[in-house]
C-alpha cells in the first residue's frame, strides 16, 4: 500500500467518523416526559432529601383547612400549598405548611433535614423543618429569625449552621441554630446596600457560594465580594461583570459553582460561572409596556486568583429567569427562562424551551450545545433539579398573581416534567457504569480513602473514568442554592472480574471543602454519569 493510498483511506476514516460524532450528537441531545399533568401546586420551591423524596411548595396567601386570622387573603384555606415528590414510585402526597412559605429559601443539613427560612407576611420570620420520613410534615418555629426574610439566600457552612443572608429591604445576615453568645441584632452587610438599585432593587437573591478558603463569595447586581463571615470582614472585591448589567432579582439570571477539583493539592481553584440575566432598567421598562432582550453573556471567573478577572462569551439565545444546574459529569444545564423582560408578575415574554448544555472543560466557543425543546412555557415561579438517576426534574411557572389558566399568554403550570440530558440516551448505555461499593448511604470521614467498585457493560476507558459528588440544591427563582459538585481524586483502575472494576478515591480533606451532609456520589465514564448513591460526609 502506497502512502499516497494511506492518507487516503485515513482522510476517508476521519470524515466518517467526524459524521458519526455529528450523527450521534443531534439523536443525543436529551429527551422530555411529562411526569404529572398537576401535582396541585406550583413548584416554586424545591429540594431533594436523601430518602430520594423531592419537597416542593408554593405560597399560601391565597384558596379557599389552613386557618389563619392574619392572613390578608383568605382566613381559612382548604388547598395544599406543598407536597411530597417520591422520585422512585412517581407519587406525591400534600404536606401541611401553616403560614406563607413565598419567595422564601432553604438548606438541607447534616442529618438530612431541610430548614426553610422567612417568606411573606405572617411567615416572614418563620423558620420551618421537614425530616425525610414516610408520614413526616412540616414543623414550624416562631420568630425564629431576626427579622423578616422575603427573598433572602441561604448557605450551609462547614460548621453546621445556615447563614442567611438579605432579602427585600435586608442589608444584614443572621445565622440558625444561634449561638448562646451570638448578638440579637443582625450583622449588617452594607455590600446590599451598595449594590440596591433604586426602584429595581437587583441585589434579591444574592449568589453565594463557599469558597475553598471558608469565605463566602457574595454576588448581587453586577457586583461580587469574599466575605469572611466569622470575622464580619470584606476579604476582598472583585472586579465589576462585563457590560455592568445587574443578574440577580428581579434582574434574574443564575449561577454555579463550577467542579472543585485537584482537592489534594495545595491551592485548590474555585471558578464561578454567572449566566443570563436583565439589562438595566429592564425591570422598570416594562411597566410602560418595553420587554428588553435579555442578556446573553455567560461571564465566568476565578474566584481564587491573585489578580481574577471575568472571561465572558454568549450563549445561544438570550436568558431571563433561567435556571443552572450542575450535572454529575461537571457539565451545567441551563433551562427554563424567556427571551424579553424580567423576573415577576407578567414581567416576561417569549419562552426559551430549548435547555443548553454548558460544556465546562471545552474551550470558549465550543461551550454550548442546544438541547430538545420541551414543550411546556417555564416562565417566573419555575424550578429544576437533578435527582439520583440523573434526570431533571422540571415544574411550575406562575406570572401571576393568582393561579390563572385560560386567556393568558403563559397559564399556570401544575405540571411536573422530566428532561433526560444527552447522556441518558440509550446508545451511551454499554458506557454507564454501574457503582457496586459502596452501598447506599455509606458514612464517609473527611479525608477518608475508599474502594469504589464499578460496572461497565462495554470496553472501559480507563483514563476517562472518575468520580464526583453533588451537593443536591434547594431550587427558586432561579439560583440553586447549596449546590456544589467536587471531582475526587482517585486511583488506578483495576480489573476485579467481568466487566467490573474498583479503584481507590479519596474524599474531601475538610468541612470547608464538603460541609457535612449528604451528597450524590456518582461514577462517571466517558462523559457518561451512573446512577447516583448517597453517602453521607462526617
Amino acid at each position: 500500500m502506497t502512502t499516497t493510498t494511506l492518507l487516503l483511506l485515513l482522510r476517508s476514516l476521519l470524515f466518517h467518523l467526524l459524521l458519526l460524532s455529528a450523527t450521534v450528537s443531534e439523536a443525543s441531545n436529551g429527551q422530555w416526559q411529562l411526569l404529572h399533568k398537576s401535582i396541585g401546586i406550583v413548584a416554586m420551591h424545591m429540594q431533594l432529601l436523601n430518602n430520594d423524596r423531592v419537597i416542593i411548595y408554593d405560597r399560601t396567601d391565597f384558596g379557599t383547612c389552613r386557618r389563619d386570622p392574619s392572613e390578608k387573603v383568605h382566613k381559612t384555606d382548604c388547598t395544599a400549598h406543598s407536597v411530597e415528590y417520591d422520585v422512585a414510585s412517581n407519587t406525591f402526597r400534600a404536606l401541611f405548611v401553616q403560614t406563607d412559605v413565598w419567595c422564601s429559601s432553604g438548606a438541607a443539613v447534616a442529618d438530612g433535614t431541610l430548614f426553610q427560612t422567612g417568606g411573606y407576611n405572617d411567615g416572614e420570620r418563620k423558620i420551618r423543618s421537614f425530616v425525610p420520613c414516610e408520614t413526616c410534615d412540616w414543623r414550624e418555629t416562631d420568630d425564629a429569625l431576626l427579622v423578616k426574610r422575603w427573598y433572602s439566600t441561604n448557605h450551609y457552612l462547614p460548621d453546621g449552621r445556615v447563614i442567611i443572608i438579605g432579602g427585600r429591604r435586608q442589608f444584614n445576615y443572621e445565622f440558625y441554630p444561634k449561638k448562646e453568645t451570638e448578638r440579637v441584632k443582625p450583622y449588617a452587610l452594607p455590600f446590599l446596600f451598595q449594590t440596591h438599585d433604586k426602584g429595581a432593587e437587583n441585589n434579591l437573591y444574592p449568589f453565594v457560594f463557599l469558597n475553598v478558603d471558608g469565605n463566602l463569595f457574595i454576588f448581587a447586581n453586577s457586583r461580587a465580594i469574599l466575605f469572611n463571615y466569622q470575622n464580619d470582614t470584606v476579604v476582598r472585591t472583585y472586579p465589576e461583570i462585563p457590560g455592568g448589567d445587574p443578574r440577580c432579582y428581579p434582574s434574574t439570571g443564575s449561577a454555579v459553582l463550577l467542579p472543585l477539583k485537584n482537592l489534594e493539592a495545595e491551592n485548590v481553584e474555585a471558578e464561578v460561572l454567572v449566566c443570563g440575566g436583565a439589562r438595566r432598567g429592564a425591570f422598570q421598562l416594562v411597566a410602560k409596556g418595553v420587554f428588553s432582550e435579555a442578556l446573553d453573556s455567560c461571564a465566568r471567573i476565578k474566584i481564587t486568583d491573585s489578580d481574577p478577572e471575568w472571561v465572558a462569551e454568549s450563549m445561544p439565545m438570550g436568558r431571563v429567569i433561567n435556571d443552572m444546574l450542575m450535572l454529575p459529569n461537571g457539565d451545567v444545564l441551563i433551562i427554563n427562562g424567556a427571551e424579553l423582560g424580567a423576573a415577576g408578575w407578567d414581567k416576561a415574554k417569549k419562552a426559551v424551551l430549548e435547555p443548553v448544555v454548558y460544556k465546562t472543560n471545552s474551550s470558549v466557543g465550543s461551550r454550548f450545545v442546544l438541547q430538545k425543546a420541551g414543550n411546556v412555557p417555564r416562565m417566573y415561579h419555575s424550578t429544576a433539579l437533578l435527582v439520583r438517576d440523573g434526570r431533571v426534574l422540571v415544574g411550575g411557572s406562575n406570572p401571576h398573581e393568582k393561579y390563572v389558566f385560560s386567556n393568558v399568554s403563559y397559564p399556570t403550570e401544575l405540571s411536573l416534567e422530566a428532561f433526560s440530558p444527552y447522556y441518558l440516551d440509550p446508545q451511551f448505555s454499554p458506557l454507564r457504569p454501574m457503582i457496586l461499593e459502596p452501598g447506599s448511604h455509606a458514612n464517609i470521614t473527611y479525608g477518608e480513602k475508599f474502594k469504589i467498585s464499578i460496572r461497565v457493560n462495554g470496553t472501559l476507558v480507563p483514563e476517562l473514568v472518575s468520580v464526583t459528588m453533588l451537593a443536591p440544591p434547594f431550587n427558586t427563582h432561579s439560583f440553586s442554592m447549596n449546590q456544589r459538585l467536587l471531582v475526587l481524586s482517585m486511583g488506578e483502575v483495576n480489573v476485579s472480574g467481568n466487566s467490573s472494576y474498583e479503584f481507590g478515591v479519596t474524599a474531601p480533606g475538610s468541612a470547608v471543602l464538603a460541609p457535612p451532609a449528604f451528597y450524590l456520589l456518582f461514577a462517571v465514564h466517558q462523559d457518561v454519569p451512573s446512577e447516583g448513591i448517597w453517602i453521607k460526609m462526617q
